[in-house]
């Protein structure tokens, strides 16, 4: 305990950690301040009364998890960050397939800026789309006891209008607000404000519990077991993120003057979850999306039973939402691990893996193992995110399994584990001890 409080006082020595992390706290406070403003029309009342059925069980209602609340308050901030993560895996499955996107990835910081510039605009085209949709829900399907959340005297097309203009300024400065968290704070911004999103419906999910406890709705013993169960998934998360499979790489010795270069062998270091929480995030937008559609369209039959097979329980969205993360995990992994440039940089600089040749057939084996050890880390992320769907089956509350398991708690454990570690390399940069063992003796060694 004491060598944690000597950790959290380092913290606070170091002037631009302690400015870091108190702007990025600055920004996430406004993040949830937004979530709270109700869009001006909108009987709020009225609202949260209409919105408690229609959020509590259904894919809106994982929506509104990760939004923190804002979508069910119909907030300026409804439509969360999702809209720029859909855009942004447009634009990344693009890179893939479309040879001006691949030209742009090949251009450096240059191709970066316009890729980057080309994801805003398809964050401003998304969130019009999505926020006209929703506008349109409210108005038609949300009422309380068969008054509308908004006033008859105040529908019509400036409602519209300006609902749709406060959605998508919102969503833009949600982005702005992520990217300067990323550049200027600690952590991912964009990661971060759907955690702390996640993290807000903890006393909500925990005081719904409880009620069902005291009630005698709940079998106490059983949440202790799903609690410990929860506990288990959490050490298994963090086994398989940090678990790596070392690839020795011998250097031969070079001299050049009077300095000897080489002959040592070194490590490349390939995780078994290189991708982190990216395939869930990436996967849970593409679900909200087809779910969302459907919703606003109550009267359609035809619609709603097709509906009925992306609702967060059912069997078919389950395996959709395992295929995509699998994808998913494959694809992102492809994005920030690149076998053939690794193998060109061993190459120059004279390093080569025992027993394979340099260039092609480094390259071959260095993604045959990526390859290997991917599968099983993608399969064990599908399996706890939809883990929770298979617990509410059993009786818990949706909000309780949502929150406790599969794509929330790993999008936690994830995003935590990140910002520890940057706070991690901060402290070690200074030559103070940071939170993990491994850490705290690279510091004392001086190295980072």
């Amino acid at each position: 305990m004491g060598k944690l409080q000597d950790t959290f006082r380092n913290i606070f020595k170091i002037h631009e950690l302690r400015q870091r992390i108190l702007y990025t706290l600055g920004l996430l406070v406004i993040v949830r301040l937004g979530a709270h403003i109700t869009l001006p029309g909108i009987d709020s009342y009225l609202l949260a009364e209409a919105m408690a059925n229609k959020t509590s069980d259904n894919l809106l209602g994982l929506y509104d998890l990760f939004a923190g609340g804002a979508f069910s308050n119909a907030a300026i901030f409804a439509l969360g960050i999702m809209p720029y993560i859909s855009a942004s895996i447009i634009i990344q499955l693009a890179g893939a397939v479309v040879p001006y996107f691949q030209k742009l990835q090949r251009e450096g910081e240059e191709g970066r800026k316009k890729i980057t510039q080309l994801t805003r605009y398809g964050t401003v085209f998304i969130s019009l789309f999505q926020s006209f949709g929703v506008v349109t829900g409210v108005i038609n399907n949300l009422s309380y006891n068969g008054v509308p959340v908004v006033p008859a005297e105040v529908q019509g097309i400036g409602f519209v209008f300006s609902s749709v203009v406060f959605l998508v300024a919102g969503t833009v400065f949600m982005m702005w607000i992520g990217e300067q968290i990323t550049e200027r704070g600690i952590g991912n911004g964009i990661s971060l404000i759907i955690f702390i999103g996640i993290i807000n419906r903890l006393p909500f999910a925990l005081l719904d519990e409880v009620r069902l406890i005291l009630a005698d709705q709940r079998n106490i013993v059983i949440e202790v077991i799903i609690l410990i169960f929860m506990a288990l998934i959490i050490a298994g998360i963090v086994l398989v993120t940090q678990g790596t499979r070392r690839i020795p790489v011998q250097y031969a010795k070079r001299v050049v003057g009077r300095k000897v270069y080489g002959g040592v062998t070194q490590y490349i270091p390939l995780r078994v979850n290189t991708a982190g929480v990216m395939p869930i995030i990436f996967a849970q937008s593409i679900m909200f999306i087809p779910g969302t559609v459907l919703s606003f369209f109550p009267d359609n039959e035809f619609l709603q039973a097709v509906a009925s097979h992306f609702q967060f329980t059912s069997f078919v969205y389950s395996a959709v939402y395992a295929l995509m993360i699998v994808f998913f995990t494959y694809f992102y992994t492809a994005i920030a691990f690149n076998p053939q440039d690794v193998a060109e940089n061993m190459k120059k600089q004279g390093g080569f893996v025992p027993g394979i040749r340099p260039g092609k057939q480094t390259a071959e084996f260095i993604d045959n193992i990526l390859t290997k050890i991917t599968l099983p880390g993608s399969i064990f992320l599908a399996i706890i995110a939809i883990l929770p769907a298979f617990v509410s089956r059993l009786g818990v509350s949706v909000s309780f399994a949502q929150f406790f398991g599969g794509t929330s708690l790993l999008i936690m454990v994830g995003v935590a584990l990140d910002t520890l570690q940057q706070i991690e390399s901060h402290l070690l940069m200074r030559h103070y001890d940071g939170f993990m063992k491994s850490g705290k003796m690279k510091g004392r060694r001086g190295g980072i």
